[in-house]
């Protein structure tokens, strides 16, 4: 087979992929011709391969718990949909849509919902990290539109990182920053993060500001560079207003660096570098991402840091501009066709009736909506108090994304008529839908995303589809007709809904909206399986699309001037003494969104297997806590157990946590229960990066290892409610790590389990049992395997998975029931750093102590770092630390 050219289904970087599907697997590359990546994949990407496989995958569609046929499951949706329309309104209906769906998928449903249906209840996860950015666009340019391209980075000498741990986030993009800045002595880095994360590393500047400070750090940027005449008058006079509004509001509260340096907790001097730094360098990239969006002040964030863009000029040139890196592969598709609430289509919202109304001109659309609907938090609302009765959630898992995520579930418990679309067996959200459709997944649609930098890619099929899996695209079209609407979904191809929507981009557009691609509508389906990556827009005047916006001026605002905006630092409250922790939230390196996909590779869940808490050591000492203990956070919306990780990285007072555990891979670690629905009055964005908690000790009585060959059921999974697991995929087997009080002792575990060993050995002492190990193995293959004690060794759990990968010898079933069960002496349990490899920390530490002093070198040793590149941070930092400590000891 031939390769296929497709486009990576993580970030938002947009990465090009060259797949070879042969019997056996999928040969994963980067596609070294795609300009967003050119041959770069990160350590996600390049384990796509490892994730196609059709175990757990949702093949049949099931109504009311029952598999059926399609023609059923379509006829019981239409129905569903009709009943609730009839009883209740159009209103009654809602969708949850996702920057996982492809532009196609979206725009089908945004038509049936929003022109057919009549309801303007659709939104998407989009609006849990994108939405401020949109807004903010929006009173800026006029338009939601980022004003660069990635060839940016090559020609920029100053890197602003807001918000953003691009390192770990979008790694490939980071890479570039690197390369600049081993290329150019000049160029440098700043961070600007609460947190000291992976992309410091690189950094020549690190400001650890106080949470929620960032518009006052921009406001006094923008009266630093006023005061030091470092303005663009003629470009603020000729293109903009509004300035002299917003430079008076910045000097009311950031006039001097001293007042800066007080609200942001920073030192005066760190903040008059950064101030110099982006005063002399015209060539300044500010770069942002979800530590500015998703906040209640989120939207005034984002024009804090392009009000400074608009008062240097650094905005429509070369390597200079503000950069919205997007989270999701296809959050700006899903933007273009109208996936927000508070948006009707191709980039026409509410607020303009003779745009409106060439919606449905161009639709014949028998319902259009006039204005806005729900967004996120107020749809999950109005399903809780029973106003919105049907529900059609696609290609997310808002039971983990949603802040004050029980609520949620528990108003989608109550909630008639819930319809998922997904492609795998089991999620939180999909766990509790009355109607579950199979939809394909990666490797099996065919359609078009999105990037950061406006580019639009194809996303090719690898495979067939599994079972009886549909594209999205298609099921809505079916349902719609199954609804009476014959007219307006006869597509036939994801190739005829590409051409409507780019119609509908240009139609009537003579100029006025940013959004138009209309160059594309005429391709054929020959055309369209060819298309080549390319930036809109794309009109017959601009067939290649334009890098860059804004190089003449000219933004699309009433008036044609961009807007400065006014602002105010909006101060934090103090915390609460009941939760006097302020909590933050984040992806990590390996991971993606709530680890469907991701946390089936046995070697990308070994970097960070469990859920964990990030706390600085003052904290830790504090509360008593040490590294690796478990923990419990809490506050009013619920509770975590997470393993402790103490780091000076964090700022005393804050916490850290992962975003991604679900219940299918932890007890008691869905981050988002403890975010409140705050939300940005402006995007309706929620707050997801600071909450408050308490933190006390988890004490359990009983440490465990349980490792099964198949993967434990949900009910089974739900004895753990009470109780800490982690469940870590191994490859042959899955581990559970296990935390289990006094009330539930290894074998009652066991009985509820429904374990019956095969074999058993116990230890015991002094009249108390001090130690558990249970095993059952059926025709010389293991089948379980529990490993227990109140404080339990580590255990090799390399050569564990290797015993149930095939029959068990004589020797190793002795060494099972002996106390030296998976003891191994020769045994490496420490933190994985480069999956590509499996090198892990120790090995790295060994190479270091030996004399292997740069990145380089530990490359060449042990191939960490050579491949995908995502793991170069964490070696620079182990090497500064290991290096430093030597020179300590040789010091002393």
């Amino acid at each position: 087979m031939s390769d296929i050219l497709t486009t990576c289904p993580y970030c938002g970087v947009g990465c090009g992929i060259r797949a070879n599907l042969t019997s056996q697997a999928a040969d994963i590359t980067g596609d070294s011709a795609h300009p967003a990546n050119f041959g770069r994949l990160c350590v996600k990407g390049s384990a796509l391969g490892q994730t196609l496989s059709a175990e757990g995958r949702l093949l049949h569609p099931q109504v009311n718990g029952d598999d059926c046929d399609w023609p059923a499951a379509i006829s019981a949706v239409a129905e569903g949909l009709q009943q609730t329309i009839a009883g209740h309104g159009p209103g009654a209906v809602a969708m949850y849509l996702s920057g996982q769906l492809l532009t196609e998928d979206y725009y089908v449903a945004n038509k049936l919902m929003k022109g057919f249906i009549g309801s303007a209840h659709v939104d998407t996860n989009s609006r849990l990290c994108m939405a401020s950015t949109v807004a903010g666009h929006k009173r800026a340019f006029g338009a939601d539109v980022v004003p660069g391209c990635y060839d940016d980075i090559e020609q920029a000498r100053l890197f602003v990182l807001v918000g953003a741990n691009m390192a770990w986030n979008h790694p490939v993009l980071f890479q570039r920053i690197q390369a600049v800045l081993q290329a150019k002595p000049e160029a440098k880095l700043v961070v600007i993060d609460p947190r000291r994360s992976a992309s410091c590393e690189a950094a020549q500047l690190h400001l650890k500001l106080r949470p929620g400070s960032d518009v006052l750090l921009f406001n006094g940027l923008l009266s630093f560079l006023a005061q030091q005449g470092k303005l663009d008058q003629c470009f603020i006079n000729l293109h903009t207003e509004g300035f002299a509004q917003a430079l008076a509001s910045a000097q009311q509260q950031a006039a001097t660096v001293a007042q800066v340096a007080s609200g942001c907790d920073l030192p005066a001097d760190q903040i008059l570098q950064f101030y110099r730094c982006f005063a002399n360098e015209p060539l300044s990239l500010t770069l942002f991402s979800q530590g500015v969006n998703q906040a209640v002040d989120g939207t005034d964030k984002v024009n804090a840091i392009i009000n400074c863009h608009l008062a240097t000029g650094r905005i429509g040139k070369p390597g200079c501009g503000p950069f919205s890196l997007t989270g999701q592969p296809n959050a700006m598709g899903g933007r273009e066709v109208g996936g927000l609430a508070n948006q009707l289509a191709a980039h026409i919202d509410y607020t303009d009736k003779a745009q409106q109304a060439l919606v449905g001109e161009f639709w014949q659309a028998p319902k259009l909506v006039s204005q806005p609907g729900y967004k996120a938090v107020e749809l999950f609302d109005a399903i809780e108090r029973g106003e919105i009765k049907a529900v059609w959630i696609m290609a997310t898992n808002p039971l983990v994304s949603m802040p004050q995520a029980d609520k949620v579930k528990a108003a989608l418990a109550k909630c008639p008529l819930v319809i998922v679309s997904d492609i795998y067996q089991h999620t939180d959200t999909l766990d509790i839908a009355n109607i579950k459709l199979p939809a394909l997944g990666w490797s099996e649609k065919d359609g078009t995303v999105t990037n950061s930098e406006r580019r639009i890619s194809r996303q090719r099929a690898l495979s067939p589809p599994p079972g009886q899996a549909k594209a999205d695209w298609q099921i809505i079209c079916e349902v719609a007709r199954a609804m009476g609407f014959t007219h307006g979904f006869s597509f036939s191809s994801a190739a005829e809904v590409f051409a409507e929507h780019a119609a509908l981009s240009g139609y009537q557009n003579s100029g006025q909206r940013a959004f138009n691609i209309s160059a594309l509508a005429r391709l054929s389906a020959e055309q369209y399986q060819q298309l080549t990556p390319m930036q809109w827009p794309v009109t017959d005047t601009r067939p290649q699309g334009t890098a860059r916006l804004f190089a003449d001026g000219q933004f699309f605002t009433a008036n044609g001037k961009a807007q400065f905006i006014a602002l105010r630092q909006r101060l934090l409250s103090p915390a609460a003494v009941a939760t006097p922790l302020w909590l933050n939230s984040g992806r990590l390196r390996d991971q993606w969104h709530s680890m469907t996909r991701t946390g089936s590779v046995a070697g990308l869940m070994q970097h960070t297997p469990e859920p964990f808490v990030t706390l600085h050591p003052a904290d830790a000492a504090l509360y008593g806590v040490m590294q690796g203990e478990l923990v419990q956070l809490s506050n009013a919306g619920g509770r975590l157990v997470l393993r402790a990780d103490i780091s000076a990285n964090q700022r005393p007072g804050e916490l850290f946590v992962p975003m991604h555990w679900s219940a299918q891979f932890a007890s008691q670690a869905r981050a988002d229960v403890l975010f409140a629905a705050d939300t940005d009055p402006i995007s309706g964005q929620p707050a997801l990066k600071l909450s408050q908690v308490a933190l006390r000790r988890f004490t359990p009585k009983w440490q465990a290892l349980l490792f099964t060959k198949q993967p434990l059921t949900t009910s089974q999974l739900a004895l753990f409610n009470q109780h800490y697991l982690a469940r870590v995929p191994l490859g042959s087997c899955q581990s559970y790590r296990l935390g289990l009080t006094d009330a539930l002792a290894p074998r009652q575990l066991l009985q509820q389990l429904q374990l019956t060993p095969g074999v058993c050995c116990s230890d015991s002492g002094q009249g108390q049992l001090t130690g558990y190990r249970a095993a059952a193995i059926d025709n010389n293959q293991l089948q379980w395997l529990l490993l227990a004690g109140p404080a339990l060794r580590q255990a090799d759990q390399s050569w564990l998975n290797q015993q149930f990968s095939g029959p068990i010898s004589a020797a190793n079933r002795r060494q099972l029931l002996s106390g030296r069960a998976g003891q191994g002496k020769a045994a490496d349990n420490s933190a994985l750093i480069c999956s590509c490899f499996n090198v892990r920390s120790l090995a790295i530490f060994q190479a270091i102590t030996a004399g292997a002093d740069s990145t380089a070198k530990l490359g060449k040793q042990l191939n960490c770092g050579t491949n995908c590149g995502s793991c170069l941070p964490e070696l620079s930092a182990l090497l500064k630390r290991q290096l430093s400590q030597t020179n300590l000891l040789q010091g002393a």
